[in-house]
């Protein structure tokens, strides 16, 4: 990143420990404008209260943040400029979506309600129902209603496509590329990783608290391991890739093989050709494999 171009938030040594959690350690971590960061965390991490801590909901024990051009991090100037979905989402159950957009529009000091409508029919969301009858789908369309309606500067998501359908993440996906393409810095945490892939420029990996890696989208696949699904016209032997360069595992079973490579591709593809081929397919997420090895590195350090 451009080191002459603003940071859109900086964190320098946030840290917050709750009782037996250490849900963020030293992070230092900086936010640009249009630069989309995806957080991959593990199952049960304190991942909600690391994220209200960037906010400013919970406070910090050890945090020197500087946000949009000096704001205090969690002073009133500062939220009002970011849009943030928790990953729990919820309000008043007597509340409804366009009562909720209304309150926070007042806060705010004011949003286009244009905006709002535009936002409540890409989403396909009623806001006169009550939020207490709502699925957890319409719930979370809500919540993004709320969090992209005021155009912010910087958006903060926490599992932004949790329960929601198909339809509704393509939208959201389009809704973030527009957000990005007018110089919204955003950071989300999510446990999917296809969207990653898809959405962002950068990816931060944290483990107890504590980051484990930073880097671009192509710079991780390209330490990753890949696994590729071979379809062949007959029956192969089943030692058809052992001591093919590249290869560190293969199953083969009658006409399939799933092989594992960590390097160029070429080697499996030569092998398989001669053998007759059929089809090629990739298999699984190459980035669920390398955030797998770097917890283990971890733990092993």
């Amino acid at each position: 990143m451009n080191s002459s171009v603003a940071p859109a938030i900086e964190i320098d040594g946030l840290t917050k420990r709750f009782p037996g959690i250490m849900a963020v350690s030293g992070l230092n971590l900086d936010r640009y404008p249009v630069d989309t960061v995806g957080s991959r965390r593990a199952a049960g991490a304190a991942h909600t209260r690391r994220i209200r801590v960037l906010v400013g909901f919970l406070l910090p024990a050890a945090c020197v943040g500087r946000g949009l051009g000096g704001s205090p991090a969690g002073g009133p100037g500062l939220v009002r400029r970011i849009g943030y979905l928790p990953g729990d989402f919820r309000i008043d159950p007597a509340m409804s979506g366009a009562e909720l957009f209304a309150w926070f529009g007042h806060l705010r000091g004011g949003v286009d309600r244009t905006r709002i409508r535009q936002l409540v029919d890409r989403f396909d969301l009623d806001p006169t129902r009550t939020f207490g009858t709502l699925s957890k789908g319409n719930r979370q369309k809500v919540g993004l209603v709320q969090a992209f309606m005021h155009d912010p500067e910087v958006l903060i998501l926490d599992e932004p496509t949790s329960g929601v359908d198909p339809l509704v993440q393509r939208e959201f996906l389009r809704l973030l590329r527009e957000s990005t393409q007018r110089g919204a810095a955003v950071l989300f945490s999510t446990h999917i990783l296809p969207e990653i892939e898809r959405i962002a420029s950068r990816v931060a990996i944290i483990r107890a608290g504590q980051l484990v890696t930073v880097s671009t989208v192509n710079v991780l696949l390209d330490r990753a391991r890949h696994r590729l699904e071979f379809r062949f016209i007959r029956s192969v032997p089943h030692d058809l890739f052992n001591g093919i360069a590249g290869v560190v595992e293969a199953q083969v079973e009658d006409h399939t093989a799933t092989v594992t490579i960590d390097g160029p591709e070429g080697p499996a593809l030569r092998a398989a050709a001669d053998a007759g081929v059929l089809r090629v397919s990739p298999v699984g997420d190459d980035l669920e494999d390398l955030f797998l090895s770097l917890y283990q590195e971890k733990q092993e350090h």
